[in-house]
């Protein structure tokens, strides 16, 4: 299978999933996961039409940027994000997804003020309170969305999640659910309904995620294959 029918695939998935839970396929945003994948990689897929490219490690990205990789589509930044890195990720990316801080936030802010241009950001939601993973508590969100909302250089456009990895089929739908319920009530409250991006559902668990409400979401594996780590 080529990257192309792999897209070809998850789109005829996310199609399927999208109509089941009443709404339209275009609602959904492709975001190619491109981890430990060469801009050879990167261009065949966006020669299939993948909506966006979605990058982890701010290194690879960098290099990835001089090969010209992201020719022709959206490049987001999805990985965690360190507050020293943040500088060659604002104005690079059109999209970061992974604010998981006040701190990173106001670095975000410090250095789009610098470049004179406003950064597109999602904040991440740490629905299942995991230790291992950054982001915000549930109870902690709205008021990072609020601090969000008062800064000039920044644009909260929405949330994004990682749920907890399960092995039980669907085990992750509540927490997309608890997501979306945040998303809404700030969205509608905070926002006057201005919000558009939900992040949340990956290469496993993206048609329970499109069920939930996702706007976005993040494939990798599916796409690329399965990495291979060193």
């Amino acid at each position: 299978m080529t990257i192309a029918d792999n897209i070809r695939s998850i789109r005829e998935r996310m199609a399927r999933a999208a109509l089941a839970a009443g709404r339209k396929p275009e609602e959904v945003i492709l975001v190619g996961a491109s981890k430990m994948n060469g801009a050879a990689a990167c261009r065949e897929a966006i020669a299939a039409g993948i909506d966006a490219l979605g990058e982890n490690r701010v290194q690879e990205m960098r290099g990835k940027l001089e090969e010209g990789a992201y020719e022709g589509a959206p490049l987001h930044f999805i990985g965690h994000l360190q507050r020293n890195k943040v500088r060659q990720v604002v104005g690079a990316a059109s999209l970061i997804h992974s604010v998981s801080s006040l701190e990173l936030l106001e670095e975000i802010d410090r250095q789009a003020e610098k470049r004179g241009l406003v950064q597109d950001i999602l904040l991440e939601v740490n629905v299942g309170g995991e230790e291992s993973k950054s982001g915000f508590a549930p109870g902690e969100v709205r008021r990072a969305a609020e601090r969000a909302r008062t800064r000039r250089h920044v644009r909260p456009l929405g949330l994004m999640t990682i749920p907890p990895v399960l092995r039980e089929s669907h085990g992750n739908l509540p927490f997309f659910q608890e997501v979306f319920r945040l998303y809404v009530d700030i969205s509608e409250n905070l926002y006057d309904n201005e919000f558009k991006y939900l992040s949340m559902g990956m290469s496993d668990d993206f048609e329970d995620a499109i069920a939930a409400g996702a706007t976005l979401i993040r494939v990798g594996s599916a796409i690329f294959g399965q990495r291979q780590y060193r």
